[in-house]
């Protein structure tokens, strides 16, 4: 999937924050920490590691990724705190 199919606003904003913020979750700055975003077409950011060279070698036969996308690990308390606010359509 390409950048040009995440949504047709070419330039998204920042609706809300998903989850609770990293301050919240423990982080001593409140700044630098895994986080998920919904934007304004539908879409979500994530803040996260980069960690494509290490695992997209690990990819299941059916998964890829574009020359333009990232893997990126959050932390799983960033998901669980996140899920009561991921919406369910």
């Amino acid at each position: 999937m390409s950048a040009l199919d995440y949504g047709a606003v070419t330039s998204p904003d920042i609706t809300r924050r998903i989850g609770v913020s990293p301050r919240q979750r423990g982080s001593l700055d409140g700044n630098t920490c895994p986080d998920i975003f919904e934007l304004n077409d539908g879409s979500f950011a994530i803040i996260g590691a980069d960690r494509t060279d290490v695992l997209e070698g690990k990819l299941p036969a059916d998964a890829g990724r574009s020359s333009d996308e990232r893997i990126v690990v959050i932390t799983r308390e960033t998901l669980i705190r996140a899920k009561l606010d991921i919406p369910d359509v």
